[in-house]
């Protein structure tokens, strides 16, 4: 679950990076040293992805959607445009939530979670939006919401969704996003990770099908149990599901992962994963790490992990954006270390700066 609204850390964070020594914000990356720190921005579930040389960062503030377009993955708030806001009347006319931006045969997808008031948030779904040009920060036109019930066929009760993201392995396109079993009178319900196929960006032509549930010890919160924000991530033949789980309001908000057994496993059979985790969480005083996007370096040669991290211990949605370069372990698994600590200098990613 996600609220907007981010009353610390907002001003003093946004569109700045830290300064090594005390973690507050300054102007802009020292491109002299070619170092940066975290946190990067203020924000919370950030996608990033890099196209044509530009890093492009998606928001949601209150009922609109912001496109950022910046030349330094490091400083990701830059230029920023208004490219939808929520209608006043609809099923999507609030609570905003957690937009991602796919490029899709020549156009430029954003699909986001919305409802028609809350709290509670019990009405929340996935809707999408179409650019009408190749600009990401062009204009969109509302292609509605998609179908995440039990019978596309018949176009049953639309059932609770948030996060959805979407990928094509082979010539298929799939969505994935976090969902309950049923419809329910209160957001303290468990969430679940489905998926299904697409017929195309905006349409979801088979049945959901579960492939996660928060049964692990390590999924399981105090609170709530729940799996949500998934993304994936492909190297080569290999296929990740990256998510978080346990409370996203509280200090042990973690990354799980679901592996693809084999490039011929059915993506649809939920035998075909094998979870693992927790295979990132917080560390230090970097808290409630989660919902995490992925991204390389400017020159192609190192991966980057962007993710949001709460502000402090207390329960709520205050959070940071922040970001560091990971690896791959023997078994080609993603290897994300440890959250790099506040204030700490890190090389900025290949290609962004001259030594």
């Amino acid at each position: 679950m996600r609220l907007l609204g981010l009353p610390r850390a907002t001003l003093l964070l946004l569109g700045a990076c830290a300064n090594y020594s005390t973690g507050t914000a300054r102007a802009r990356t020292l491109l002299q040293d070619c170092r940066f720190a975290n946190p990067v921005a203020a924000g919370a579930d950030p996608w990033v992805v890099r196209h044509e040389s530009a890093y492009y960062l998606v928001q949601s503030k209150d009922r609109t959607i912001w496109v950022y377009k910046s030349d330094q993955l490091t400083e990701p708030t830059q230029n920023g445009v208004p490219v939808w806001t929520a209608p006043r009347n609809g099923w999507n006319r609030s609570n905003v939530w957690a937009p991602e931006l796919h490029y899709i045969d020549g156009r430029w997808y954003i699909y986001y979670a919305a409802g028609k008031s809350g709290p509670p948030f019990i009405y929340q779904r996935s809707g999408v939006l179409q650019s009408t040009g190749d600009d990401p920060q062009g204009r969109y036109v509302d292609k509605g919401m998609l179908y995440t019930g039990n019978d596309v066929r018949e176009g049953s009760e639309n059932i609770w969704a948030i996060d959805l993201t979407v990928t094509r392995l082979g010539s298929q396109l799939y969505a994935v996003w976090s969902g309950w079993e049923a419809n329910a009178t209160t957001d303290r319900t468990p969430q679940h990770l489905y998926i299904a196929r697409m017929s195309d960006p905006w349409t979801i032509s088979s049945d959901r099908v579960r492939i996660s549930s928060p049964t692990e010890s390590w999924e399981r919160g105090t609170e709530l149990d729940l799996n949500e924000g998934p993304e994936f991530l492909q190297r080569g033949a290999d296929v990740f599901i990256i998510y978080s789980t346990r409370e996203s309001w509280l200090k042990d908000y973690r990354l799980g992962q679901l592996r693809l057994n084999g490039p011929d496993a059915d993506p649809m059979n939920p035998s075909s994963w094998t979870k693992s985790g927790p295979v990132f969480t917080g560390a230090g005083t970097v808290y409630g790490v989660g919902h995490a996007s992925f991204t390389t370096s400017p020159d192609g040669t190192e991966d980057w992990i962007v993710y949001h991290s709460k502000v402090d211990t207390l329960p709520g949605w205050d959070r940071v954006i922040r970001m560091q370069a990971f690896g791959w372990r023997p078994d080609r698994a993603p290897d994300f270390g440890t959250p790099a600590p506040t204030g700490s200098p890190i090389r900025v990613p290949s290609g962004q700066c001259a030594p």
